[in-house]
């Protein structure tokens, strides 16, 4: 199952990296994300429908941490989507206003589901067996929001999947505030501006992480690990999962154990000597062969 649904994710990422490769307004690039997302789920759904969970431990892994990554997805698309549907017309004045109203719908989602947004945000796992695994419960009073499909959900796995969306969402909507702010009135809007996406092997950044963390190089080493993780998956477009997972790969590798932090400083040692070489004059660049 875990398998599966990795290579699904991953086939996903590289199909939204083309999307954005290929061009087009936002709002086409956005439509184009929404229905390639509500394709993958369908296929998730379709495969866990014949799939039968080895153990509890399974289920609960699958409803917190695969079954979010590919709906928020989906929600966070619609989100903004309907976001730029809805613009208003107007200055800078009229916008920020747009985009503190989406902003205060926002905190008062967050506000409303506290004790979950703060069990999610510790990384806690003592209720997992009750938000994570499918039971019998009346979805019309004990939840708000809910696939009505019993048999592919849990009390909280939309939810998740709806507090990760909307902290993405919530993202993007303070980079529009600061665009706002920093953009001259002179400079028209840049209708479709692409965002840095990491397309390296998950496990790559989780060492380059790990090894930024360990360093101390971010608040003078003052700083848990899941923030760091949390500010690399907004900024890169990736989502790293269980990192941790990956970081016991990293540990139990037999030798050379960091890999990617040995491509990184060949790769900037050829950059250097390539730009050396390219400076030096022929006749001297001779001298040196």
């Amino acid at each position: 199952m875990k398998n599966f649904a990795e290579r699904l994710y991953t086939a996903l990422e590289n199909q939204l990296n083309e999307v954005i490769v290929h061009g087009g307004t936002q709002a086409e690039q956005l439509k184009e994300s929404i229905r390639l997302c509500k394709k993958s789920m369908t296929k998730l759904k379709n495969y866990i429908s014949t799939y039968a969970f080895g153990s509890r431990e399974e289920e609960m892994e699958f409803f917190k941490m695969i079954k979010p990554r590919f709906y928020s997805k989906y929600i966070y698309f619609i989100n903004v989507y309907n976001f730029l549907m809805h613009k208003p017309l107007g200055g800078a004045n009229v916008l920020r206003d747009y985009i503190n109203q989406e902003l205060t719908a926002l905190k008062s989602f967050f506000d409303h589901n506290h004790s979950f947004y703060q069990y999610y945000r510790a990384g806690s796992t003592e209720m997992d067996h009750t938000f994570f695994t499918r039971g019998d419960f009346d979805v019309h009073i004990e939840l708000e929001d809910f696939e009505e499909d019993e048999l592919y959900s849990t009390t909280h796995d939309y939810k998740l999947s709806k507090i990760m969306a909307n902290e993405k969402f919530q993202d993007y909507l303070n980079r529009e505030l600061i665009r706002l702010d920093t953009e001259s009135p002179q400079v028209p809007e840049a209708v479709n501006e692409p965002e840095l996406v990491w397309t390296f092997n998950k496990t790559d950044l989780v060492e380059l992480i790990y090894a930024l963390v360990a360093l101390g190089v971010f608040n003078n080493g003052h700083i848990a690990l899941r923030p760091v993780i949390d500010f690399f998956q907004r900024s890169f477009q990736v989502d790293l999962g269980s990192y941790y997972h990956k970081y016991t790969d990293i540990t139990n590798r037999k030798k050379d154990k960091t890999v990617f932090l040995d491509k990184l400083k060949l790769a900037l040692l050829r950059r250097i000597e390539e730009s050396f070489e390219k400076d030096i004059p022929v006749q001297q660049r001779m001298q040196f062969k």
